[in-house]
């Protein structure tokens, strides 16, 4: 394998946005964002639905920001791998703007398809979302295009790129920004001829999970996110959110409604740099749903600059060998808790034990399946903490799980996890608490239960040499018998004395005694 534990800067030259990501890389081939920036610049500006032209003053906004871009990156030390998009590509002018971004700056632009920008994209939603092992169909609307692609495995079944961005079809229909329902007709028949083909196609493929990503989708999610929770603010973690049809129309006639940029600046959950183009997007993403038939559709946090890094990574392997893309929820785990320097051996057999303990009393928590994963996630990272201080671990763990980026998990799995990694030790979970008390009622309940089972089963390994090899459990009337067996030259003595301390958050959510047996 070629040396690979570098650092990479990847640059999305969008229609709309230009994006920096820089990344650490791992002998792995997995990597760690560790700076992103983000700046409109638009492209397209003044382009009539055709772009055309890229304008002079426009070269000027483009090169500025590259040049900080490069000046991030340089900083870390990252190589740098640009790829531009629709606007670029399409653009007579292309070859002026791609010499004297080169000249200015030093960044060689790479041109691509929308084939291979719907490639690309894929690669990155597998990152982020668990959908390897399902045939997908992943939608970017981006400021000059759509793309579609539906992917199993890794494997393209059929991808198509349209013209039909969000910024291209405001230049198009709305170019004073003003709303008529006369305008947004002809805009949504416009859309309805251009993916006459696709559709067909995409229906013929099949899909189980529909997955979208970039701009118009997340402010989409953005807006109904701060719906549901009655907050103004714009959301941060939005990977794994799920919304539905419904809610798209509630979006929809939010946006439509405001005639004015000034007034959908003031829709909350809305990024006012989007309030501009936010029409002609929320139109194409409608059209899309009614025309594809979708009920729900599930943001991907990472897109094109993501599968840029993924990639580079994969052509950097001389062996073939790749990053994991079919687990990434546990990968995103073990690469959390790697990077905090954790005790491996002690929270792998705390994870395993765990897993043992929740499947052995499943009819005392009657918790779902899927709560084991998020008790094993816990269990691996309760003492990332000790990356920050001692003191207070467990609640310097429920911080970093919580504003890190746990891939594949949705914003309120990642509370379970660092919930129910806060509550190993010390405080019961209380209503007093700010965070715990924000959790719906339902999760809360799931919080208690599996950081009662995490007490447990943490306090059985006090000294961290694995005395307790493994439990055995029965529940029975009133009481749950923990049968431990240990290892022949052990001592257990710590570890039963802790159990007794740290026991008493399993006996009051279970409502039953536990009662402790030496094998």
């Amino acid at each position: 394998m070629k040396n690979i534990n570098q650092n990479l800067a990847a640059i999305d030259v969008g229609t709309n946005s230009f994006h920096l990501i820089v990344v650490k890389t791992k002998e792995t081939g997995d990597f760690e964002i560790i700076d992103r920036e983000r700046e409109v610049i638009r492209l397209g500006e003044g382009s009539s639905g055709n772009i055309k032209y890229i304008k002079p003053e426009v070269f000027g906004r483009a090169i500025a920001t590259l040049k900080r871009f490069k000046g991030i990156a340089d900083s870390h030390n990252a190589v740098i791998r640009a790829v531009a998009t629709s606007a670029v590509r399409e653009a007579y002018n292309k070859n002026e703007f791609i010499q004297a971004v080169l000249e200015k700056t030093g960044i060689e632009i790479e041109v691509i398809s929308g084939y291979e920008e719907a490639r690309l994209i894929y690669l990155g939603t597998m990152k982020a979302v668990p959908i390897f092992n399902k045939k997908a169909l992943v939608i970017d609307i981006g400021g000059g295009s759509t793309e579609f692609l539906i992917g199993l495995k890794g494997n393209s079944l059929y991808s198509i790129s349209l013209k039909i961005g969000a910024v291209r079809l405001t230049e198009k229909f709305f170019p004073d920004h003003i709303i008529t329902d006369s305008k947004i007709e002809d805009c949504k028949k416009w859309i309805e001829v251009e993916m006459v083909q696709a559709v067909s196609m995409i229906k013929k493929t099949g899909f189980s999970i529909c997955v979208g990503s970039s701009g118009t989708i997340m402010s989409t999610g953005s807006i109904i996110q701060a719906k549901r929770k009655g907050i103004t603010s714009i959301a941060n973690i939005l990977n794994n959110f799920e919304f539905t049809s419904k809610e798209l129309e509630y979006v929809k006639e939010e946006i439509l409604s405001k005639k004015t940029v000034a007034r959908r600046e003031r829709i909350p959950g809305l990024d006012a740099k989007r309030a501009d183009i936010a029409p002609a997007g929320i139109i194409i993403l409608s059209t899309i749903f009614q025309l594809l038939n979708l009920n729900t559709i599930t943001i991907s946090g990472y897109a094109l600059r993501e599968g840029i890094i993924l990639d580079s990574l994969q052509k950097l392997h001389a062996d073939s060998s790749m990053p994991n893309l079919s687990d990434i929820r546990n990968e995103s785990v073990r690469h959390l808790a790697e990077s905090c320097k954790y005790d491996h051996q002690h929270c792998k057999h705390i994870a395993k034990l765990s897993v043992d303990f929740f499947d052995q009393i499943k009819n005392l928590h009657n918790l779902k399946d899927g709560c084991k994963e998020y008790l094993y996630a816990a269990a691996m990272l309760h003492d990332v903490g000790y990356h920050i201080s001692h003191t207070n671990h467990h609640q310097h763990s429920f911080y970093i799980i919580k504003n890190s980026e746990l891939l594949g998990f949705n914003e309120n799995e990642i509370s379970i996890i660092a919930h129910t990694a806060r509550y190993h030790r010390k405080s019961h979970p209380k209503s007093r608490h700010e965070d715990f008390n924000l959790l719906s009622p339902a999760t809360q309940e799931i919080v208690k239960k599996l950081s009662a089972i995490l007490r447990v089963v943490d306090s059985l390994d006090r000294t961290h040499k694995r005395i307790v090899q493994s439990v055995e459990c029965r529940v029975k009337n009133n009481k749950v018998e923990l049968n431990l067996k240990i290892n022949k030259n052990g001592n257990p003595e710590i570890e039963l004395w802790n159990l007794e301390r740290r026991k008493g958050l399993f006996e009051e959510v279970f409502d039953k005694k536990l009662i402790v047996k030496l094998n």
